[in-house]
């Protein structure tokens, strides 16, 4: 398997650990990985992300929530609705 494609894997599984109504910053899930210098890279496998089982609306910026798949507001109010945001 190629590294980028075992990056995305470790990725995909840190973030399906997140539980519901919890969120992790994209640096939070580089780190988890051994990657922690990788936030952006976690951004582009979130970007990238066609597996609904991956609920990448729960890996946010540190400083925001950050974009979801070019949706404008869905990642907050998913977020919401989870109990993640107030």
């Amino acid at each position: 398997m190629k590294k980028q494609t075992m990056f995305r894997k470790r990725v995909e599984e840190v973030v399906r650990s997140i539980k519901k109504g919890e969120t992790r910053s994209y640096g939070e899930v580089a780190t988890a990985v051994g990657s922690p210098g990788a936030a952006r890279a976690v951004g582009t496998v979130m970007r990238t992300n066609k597996d609904t089982s991956v609920p990448c609306h729960r890996v946010v910026a540190k400083n925001g929530i950050g974009g979801y798949n070019g949706l404008c507001g869905e990642k907050e109010a998913l977020l919401r609705k989870e109990g993640a945001l107030k």
